[in-house]
């Protein structure tokens, strides 16, 4: 009685159009005060724990503004240019550079959809200026940004260690030979189908733009080396690298690239100035700025917005930890992983019926809800059958993947369509047959567990060492 009266009040509230953090606080909220012994004051506790009890979850704000700076700056100009000296004179070259930006700067970012809109508002007028058609670009982008997500550092990932309380460090390391694979498969697509289309490419850079192309885009790249290198180190948490991530991504946007801030288009160096004279002006500019700095609009507006999409994002991340709580107490996972057992499903075959589901909920929902609201279900009956919660942690991300670029809410549909001035209907038929290859991509995932927990165990097993 309980879970049916929980489920028909969720789906009732989506039907009505209600926000899906407000429909799982509700549902959650009627559901204690109807079937429950606890009381409302206890409601109010709930919603506080679910955020100030989980740790990891602190690193979303801070990525949040890590990504908000690096998105504003030109950061990701600088990342495409590099990626295009490297493969930009391959057939398909230009695409293939955006898919090697998409990589680069989900590793920056964490979020699918800021991957999106950075790289895409440069480079889909840049290929459809070069020659490709309008669709290909803007499929190819759709697709590749779902990366964001699942190179590490992924928001999604912190969510599901946050609902599972298995390592967020195991999850990036987890996600990172995955991510490599999915752009590689991209890549692959992208040179067959430009053959085949004859989309004409670039003459070589040469080794001279390579190297100066690295040296502009160091400022993002070292961004990686920081965050990745100082979790797989030990040498800092998830949280605390997220913390460094944001005073770095500042740092590099305002003082660095001086893209926004007090700074903004100051050059480092003019003509015919000296190396000591250089330093000491821009030793005085950035002292003289740094006050500067927290009264800059510019700067405002991006704490302002990234506060915005923190508070979204926290806020359904609160309530969906309230309606796990219900789903514990009542205990439902235990009662349908019974009856799963009890049916005599197989590894795969519980496997086949996961990606359904998430398949199915990923059309409606935003990823993080849809994570806290089945990791709790899915998790122990997983463990049952033996599969390893790192790797089911990671099939559920790529259903998240595919989940951003299906209707009605998939957010990287909203956001191409954004750029491209063109309505969903186009967006979804451009990027419908590059999702052929992230749902094989998914089997892969899911089949070949090895991909997602090789690298976790190597690790380990060179720490054992």
């Amino acid at each position: 009685m309980t879970t049916a009266a929980l489920f028909i009040l969720l789906f009732g509230c989506m039907l009505l159009g209600t926000p899906i953090a407000l429909a799982l606080g509700l549902s959650s909220i009627a559901t204690i005060l109807m079937f429950s012994d606890d009381s409302l004051a206890s409601i109010a506790l709930k919603l506080f724990e679910a955020v100030s009890e989980h740790y990891t979850l602190l690193a979303i704000p801070f990525f949040i503004l890590s990504s908000s700076f690096l998105s504003t700056g030109g950061v990701a100009r600088r990342i495409i240019r590099f990626a295009l000296s490297i493969v930009g004179h391959v057939h398909g070259g230009i695409a293939m550079a955006s898919v090697v930006a998409c990589m680069i700067f989900a590793a920056v970012s964490g979020s699918s959809p800021a991957t999106v809109a950075a790289i895409g508002t440069i480079v889909i007028a840049g290929m459809v200026r070069a020659g490709y058609p309008e669709s290909f670009a803007a499929g190819v982008i759709a697709n590749a940004g779902t990366l964001g997500i699942l190179i590490p550092p992924s928001i999604v990932m912190l969510v599901y260690a946050a609902a599972t309380e298995v390592s967020a460090a195991r999850m990036f390391m987890a996600g990172f030979l995955p991510g490599l694979m999915m752009g590689l498969l991209l890549m692959i697509a992208i040179y067959i189908v430009a053959r085949i289309r004859k989309i004409p490419c670039q003459p070589w850079a040469g080794f001279r733009e390579v190297f100066i192309s690295g040296f502009s885009a160091t400022g993002g790249l070292m961004l990686i080396i920081i965050v990745l290198g100082s979790i797989y180190g030990g040498v800092a948490s998830p949280t605390e690298a997220a913390a460094v991530s944001a005073v770095y991504a500042f740092m590099v946007a305002i003082w660095g690239y001086r893209d926004v801030g007090p700074l903004k288009n100051t050059p480092w160096r003019t003509e015919k100035e000296g190396v000591a004279s250089m330093v000491a002006r821009n030793t005085y500019l950035i002292a003289l700025s740094v006050p500067r700095c927290f009264t800059n609009k510019e700067v405002q507006k991006v704490v302002l917005d990234a506060s915005k999409v923190s508070i979204m994002l926290l806020f359904i991340i609160a309530n969906a930890m309230l309606f796990a709580h219900v789903l514990t107490t009542e205990r439902i996972p235990h009662t349908i992983a019974s009856l799963i057992l009890d049916w005599g499903l197989t590894a795969w075959m519980f496997l086949v019926v996961v990606n359904i589901l998430l398949l199915i909920a990923g059309n409606f929902m935003e990823p993080s809800a849809i994570l806290l609201i089945m990791a709790p279900i899915l998790f122990p009956i997983a463990l049952e059958l033996g599969i390893d919660p790192i790797h089911l942690g990671i099939i559920m991300v790529v259903n998240m993947e595919i989940g951003m670029l299906t209707p009605p809410v998939g957010l990287n549909l909203f956001v191409t369509a954004g750029i491209t001035g063109n309505s969903i209907g186009w967006v979804i038929k451009a990027a419908l047959p590059w999702l052929c290859i992230l749902l094989f991509f998914l089997v892969c995932i899911t089949y070949i567990p090895q991909i997602s927990l090789f690298l976790p165990e190597l690790i380990d097993k060179i720490k054992g060492y």
